[in-house]
């Protein structure tokens, strides 16, 4: 199998192994008009297998999501074909506009202008609620 490297663009790397495509879906990036790879299952000496995402496109990438769904994964930042900076991502303590209050009586439901907003409750087992109404993220 052959990856092209990128010139200029972002890499998030050390996705648990199963992630990544839930990633690619939530950051949008089927809907980017550049070149984005998945690479599933890559061998790993530090976690066994995991997921790896190439896109060729210097552009904003939502770390809190990134967080959200993977905690310990990486960012690496290319310019040039040279790594400018590689961040280590953590859950974020609150999540803004990422994911969405499933409560149908959550205040957000029947005002659509509020923003969801997640706060973290429970870091050891990954708990997220929503700050309106308290229901655990999904």
């Amino acid at each position: 199998m052959n990856i092209d490297s990128i010139h200029n663009g972002v890499v998030i790397d050390h996705i648990s192994a199963g992630r990544g495509m839930r990633l690619y879906e939530l950051l949008g990036l089927g809907e980017l008009d550049v070149s984005v790879a998945i690479i599933k299952n890559v061998v790993s000496k530090k976690m066994g297998k995991k997921d790896i995402i190439k896109i060729d496109a210097d552009l904003p990438v939502d770390f809190d999501l990134i967080g959200y769904v993977d905690p310990g994964a990486t960012v690496n930042i290319i310019r040039d074909g040279k790594l400018v900076e590689k961040l280590d991502i953590d859950m974020p303590e609150r999540l803004v506009g990422v994911i969405k209050c499933k409560n149908p009586r959550c205040i957000t439901s029947t005002e659509q202008e509020l923003e969801h907003v997640f706060k973290l409750t429970d870091r050891k087992n990954k708990v997220y609620r929503c700050v309106y109404c308290e229901t655990k993220a999904p």
